[in-house]
């Protein structure tokens, strides 16, 4: 079972199951699987306060759940965690930049996957270090303020090969995924290596942020295997699996802001007590990483985050929803309520209550492909609401916004409420273009201020209705006092845009509110300083909400004129300033060199392995009376294997047929005596667990005569882009499986060639069996000035060549240091052009490009940190494959700008080895 799917067991079953009492998760050790409930009284926590942000704070914790929510320390805690993967993002201080985003648009925890085959090249070896660094990650998050979901596997799926395991367990001992001794032994010996490292970090220790541990538990008695594997390891907080009472949110990825809402809200009204948006952050499946199924290098372009670290449309609905369960304590003790409905159908409604405060909330749902405007009953009266075709709206009634004021209701969601010094803080959100309507008990008449033209209000039977036309990115504030407090209230309404630069942070002397820049990153108070770092695009002013006796603000270490504005907050007297622009360099100085020497008759092969199995480790059947030719079998588990078959007796061959499996976008080349046979490309739909099956025909276009060596001898040289294997069938055979001959019955010895020793730095899926990956071709420092001038834009028809072509330049940028810039390189494509090409930057591999008939371009991110930004040299290699019907080239290839932002974290380049000319 798939254990991010979502537990089938809805709020009222759930409810009759756990009654009143908190359900422990503990594993055993020190988190408490007793009630935790107010001291003194029995029954359910009682809504209050959430705990305050996590971090390696030293002190004990307990964590325990009961039907509504989980419990730290006794305080209820809605957890809104978003994932994301390490091992997508190759750059260690880029984890920190998106860590600090995904706090900043209001999620509390990161839901994290680790890729076992990322860290083990090898039985028995295992790489935390650069990239793979778990500990410096783990670390990050705690100082980020995120709670941490840490989810090892050793099976993870994610769209990466074998779904996370690595490359050598195909011919290990043992089924995968079972309590088979054999698999146990590898598996227990990675989450050993895993869990010693996490323990260290774990949030009931008060040493770092691992709040719950997600399992891989398809059967029973894996899991318990794996609780008496975690007690032993001193993993002692709760444990996640595929039937835990406590259901992992997880909805499919959503492709744009109202589908995000509907799916989200859904899980809201359906009872989830632990919500996780996947993928907050997408990120590059780099080198042999992705699974067949993955259409690109590309992880989720839907993300919330894109692959370029920019946020999406898709962005404001979950941001918006984070915050609302950060700062509004009433949605961590929501329960089922009577039916409610509209008058019109076309709106389903749910209805949820917090038994505690009285609140109500109002999910709307419209499938229809038309607007809706309807009546809906909601704080004694029908109201009139509107949900745009195919949206949904989140409305509440009866939340305390702040000392003595509630909300009677409201056709906008809340967004948050907090308090600042005396003052009380609440923002609504809708779609710009529509009318808000908020209406406030008031027993005494109130005084509002506006302070921005859009608003105006009316006093009527005891409630202010307060009016509000929602305009593109504008924010607009109503003061509200009254006698009878001497706290005022601060109304917000904003549209999606404007309320994407809105950022409540938590400090430990208090709440702030932040308006105006594209990002807060922190906010610290210094006396009567409030020091913000951050991010803008364009010009920005800056609003600040801050505890009393705050007078000044700096920006990024700056200080920034300020005064006292009208909504009791400071703000900037001139805007902070906008990014600068920032030019790109044209890609030029490239240079081309041939190869696949391989493919020639007098190639020397003699260290290559002999490829005389019988038997295979896989699944795969071994074809009758033919030599294992599987890759895995010789230990070459990703990127392109080659192999020679010296032939013996084959005078009068007329033609060669070569089985083959691979994955998508697999491909074959095939030489006899270095004279191109042709190419070949598996067809059809594969079947249906990422394994496509071919066979190529070649006919001679003379049969083969004796006099290339005694008795005919000749040499077939094969290329297989073998590409990956599915997440549900690692042991499906990659790589040449058969070779069949008419006109002669030749004996073949077989040798097989792949990858190299796997990259120290870069790791065990980097690099292939291309001769220019074996002989460093990608590599920063190798000398190609022998190499011919050209441009990869600039092969032509008459170039037509079956084989590898490589190009290599340099390029440097000059970034400033106050700029953080994100790169791509684009492949434009050239419509026609069937043609493989792999993109190595300072020796990383960044993944393929995979040409074809429309030749749709590709933008590669070249992530900071890999990519030298600072004046600094960067190596760009290519290594294009082609057939004889396409010239060797990829087309135009150029930088382009995908974002960029003044502020940003700094970032240290990432080592990157390169590798002398060996000739």
């Amino acid at each position: 079972m798939e254990l991010s799917r979502p537990s089938k067991l809805g709020r009222r079953a759930f409810s009759a199951l756990a009654g009143t009492t908190v359900l422990g998760l503990a594993l055993g050790g020190s988190v408490s699987s007793a009630a935790l409930s107010a001291p003194g009284a029995p029954g359910p926590v009682p809504t209050g306060p959430p705990p305050g942000p996590p971090g390696a704070d030293g002190r004990r914790h307990r964590i325990a759940m009961d039907r509504y929510s989980l419990l730290v320390d006794g305080r209820r805690l809605a957890l809104w965690s978003g994932e994301l993967h390490p091992f997508r993002l190759p750059s260690p201080s880029l984890w920190r930049d998106v860590l600090q985003k995904m706090r900043a648009y209001g999620h509390n925890a990161v839901s994290v996957r680790l890729a076992w085959n990322q860290h083990s090249p090898a039985p028995g070896r295992y790489d935390f270090t650069g990239v793979r660094d778990l500990d410096l990650f783990l670390r990050t998050a705690a100082e980020c303020g995120l709670y941490v979901v840490l989810h090892p596997g050793p099976y993870i799926g994610a769209g990466v090969d074998a779904g996370g395991l690595p490359g050598w367990l195909t011919t290990a001992g043992g089924r995968a995924r079972t309590t088979d001794p054999a698999y146990l032994r590898h598996a227990d010996e990675w989450l050993g290596r895993v869990n010693a490292i996490a323990a260290r970090h774990q949030f009931t220790r008060g040493a770092g942020t691992v709040l719950l541990y997600r399992a891989d538990t398809p059967e029973r008695a894996d899991l318990d295997h794996l609780r008496e594997r975690l007690r032993a390891d001193g993993v002692e907080v709760p444990l996640l699996h595929a039937g835990s009472p406590l259901a992992w949110q997880e909805p499919e990825p959503t492709r744009d802001a109202a589908e995000a809402r509907r799916a989200h809200f859904d899980r809201l009204t359906r009872g989830s007590t632990l919500h996780n948006v996947r993928m907050a952050f997408g990120g590059t499946s780099w080198g042999w990483l992705p699974a067949p199924s993955a259409p690109s290098p590309t992880y989720d372009p839907t993300a919330a985050i894109d692959e370029a670290r920019r946020p999406t449309a898709k962005l404001a609905p979950l941001h918006q929803l984070g915050h609302l369960l950060r700062h509004v304590p009433d949605f961590a003790r929501m329960t089922e309520a009577p039916a409610v409905r509209a008058a019109d159908p076309r709106l389903r409604v749910r209805h949820l209550a917090n038994p505690d405060t009285g609140a109500h909330a109002y999910v709307l749902r419209n499938d229809s492909a038309a607007d809706v405007t309807s009546t809906l009953p909601m704080g004694g009266r029908d109201v009139e609401v509107t949900v745009p075709a195919r949206d949904a709206k989140l409305l509440a009634t009866g939340l305390r916004l702040g000392a003595g004021r509630e909300l009677a209701y409201a056709t906008v969601q809340p967004m948050l409420s907090l308090s600042v010094g005396k003052l009380d803080v609440a923002a609504f959100v809708g779609r710009a273009g529509e009318m808000a309507h908020l209406v406030l008990d008031c027993p005494d008449e109130p005084w509002p201020t506006r302070l921005d033209e859009e608003a105006a209000w009316t006093f009527d039977d005891g409630k202010l209705h307060v009016m509000v036309p929602l305009k593109e990115d504008r924010l607009t504030r109503v003061r509200v006092r009254s006698g009878e407090t001497d706290r005022t209230l601060l109304l917000l309404f904003a549209d999606d845009a404007a309320s994407l630069r809105l950022w409540p942070y938590e400090t430990p002397s208090g709440r702030v509110l932040v308006r105006g820049p594209e990002l807060l990153r922190e906010a610290a108070l210094d006396g009567a300083v409030i020091r913000l770092t951050g991010d803008t695009v364009d010009e920005r002013e800056l609003e600040v909400w801050a505890p009393p006796g705050i007078t000044d603000v700096t920006w990024n270490g700056a200080p920034v004129q300020s005064g006292l504005g009208r909504a009791q907050s400071l703000m900037t007297v001139w805007p902070l300033p906008g990014v600068p622009d920032l030019v790109l360099p044209a890609l030029d100085g490239w240079r081309r060199r041939t190869e696949n020497f391989e493919s020639g008759r007098d190639y020397g092969d003699e260290g290559w392995t002999v490829a005389d199995r019988r038997t295979s480790h896989g699944t795969t059947p071994v074809p009758d009376g033919q030599p294992v030719l599987f890759a895995d079998d010789y230990g070459f588990h990703y990127g392109d294997v080659w192999y020679r078959g010296r032939l013996t007796g084959a005078s009068g061959l007329e033609s060669v047929s070569l089985s083959y499996r691979t994955g998508a976008h697999g491909l074959l080349m095939a030489w006899l005596d270095g004279e191109p046979l042709g190419s070949h490309r598996p067809g059809g739909a594969g079947d249906g667990k990422g394994t496509w099956t071919a066979t190529a025909d070649f006919r001679l276009p003379r049969p083969l005569r004796a006099g290339g060596g005694e008795d005919g001898e000749a040499v077939l040289s094969v290329l297989v882009r073998r590409t990956q294997h599915d997440q549900d069938a690692y042991r499906s055979a990659r790589g040449l499986a058969s070779a069949r001959f008419e006109g002669a019955s030749p004996d073949v010895r077989w040798r097989i060639m792949g990858a190299p020793a796997p990259d120290p730095v870069r790791g065990p899926l980097n690099t292939g069996g291309l001769y220019g990956e074996r002989h460093g071709w990608h590599l920063p420092g190798y000398d190609d000035g022998a190499w011919e001038p050209v441009s990869p834009a600039a092969a032509r028809d008459e170039d037509r060549r079956q084989g590898v072509t490589w190009y290599r330049t340099t390029f440097r940028l000059d970034v400033p240091p106050e700029t953080d810039a994100s790169v791509g390189l684009v492949l434009d494509g050239v419509p026609g052009r069937d043609v493989r090409v792999q993109v190595f930057l300072n020796g990383w591999n960044m993944g393929a490009y995979v040409g074809g008939r429309e030749g749709a371009p590709h933008t590669f991110v070249l992530p900071n940190g890999i990519l030298r930004t600072r004046a600094a040299a960067n190596t760009l290699a290519l290594a294009v494959l082609s057939g004889a019907d396409a010239p060797p080239g990829p087309g135009p290839v150029r930088l382009e700008l995908l974002g960029s932002a003044a502020g940003g974290v700094p970032v240290k380049p990432v080592t990157s080895p390169g590798r002398p000319h060996r000739g």
